[in-house]
């Protein structure tokens, strides 16, 4: 195992790890525990007692976060003709079709996300090698795929997060950066939780969020308590 530098070890005596912590407490512990000389990522982890072998326990979405990521995201859309048009007007980065597919398949994937109509599924769907592995696929679960192009260029310009559970129950996100107020921090912590819990499958038996965890990208992980907002 790679030995942890001497600034992480610092910053995780700042934690105690027998303590599980309510958010208000966590987001100002996590700013403290971000020793990096950029502005760190705040990512939150949630362990979940579900199994995503079972059709109907495999979490997905996505959400918008009132405070935003503080990411600037770049956002492609597959679309032709009206919805072409609404998609440049919103501030789509790049919009096409078969032009956008080809060059995709050339080697160009210089985006963050990508939005298609359900007309162009088609075509896109001949990338799926190309942008499923990399989580770029478009799909209606995170309302990517959808005729309200010009929505979902707003959304993902303004801090849309996609969420996906993995094969060992955890779900992954960015909630903001360090640099964000504290409130900001907590007011998107909170919207994603209550996402989460809303999420839960019906099927999904006993404790549901098994364990809650924040922090920044290079910093320790801090216990958090998905009842204490």
């Amino acid at each position: 195992m790679a030995k942890k530098s001497k600034k992480y070890q610092d910053a995780a005596k700042l934690v105690d790890k027998n303590k599980i912590y309510s958010a208000s407490e966590a987001i100002p512990l996590v700013k403290k525990t971000g020793f990096a000389k950029f502005d760190e990522t705040v990512e939150v982890s949630y362990n979940l007692a579900v199994d995503p072998k079972k059709a109907d326990q495999q979490i997905r979405g996505a959400v918008v976060l009132p405070n935003g990521t503080g990411k600037k995201v770049t956002v492609i859309v597959f679309a032709q003709g009206d919805q072409a048009k609404a998609a440049q007007e919103a501030g789509a980065d790049k919009v096409g079709a078969e032009d956008l597919v080809q060059k995709i398949q050339d080697g160009w994937l210089d985006f963050d996300v990508a939005v298609a109509t359900p007309q162009m599924m088609a075509q896109v769907g001949r990338l799926g090698r190309v942008l499923g592995p990399k989580g770029l696929m478009p799909n209606p679960k995170t309302g990517t795929v959808t005729m309200d192009v010009a929505k979902a260029v707003n959304d993902v310009k303004s801090g849309q997060v996609a969420y996906r559970v993995d094969k060992a129950g955890i779900v992954h996100a960015p909630i903001g950066k360090v640099s964000f107020d504290d409130a900001k921090l907590e007011e998107n912590f909170k919207t994603f939780n209550d996402t989460i819990i809303k999420a839960r499958p019906a099927s999904a038996k006993g404790n549901y969020i098994k364990n809650l965890s924040i922090s920044s990208t290079f910093g320790p992980g801090i216990k958090v308590d998905p009842t204490s907002f």
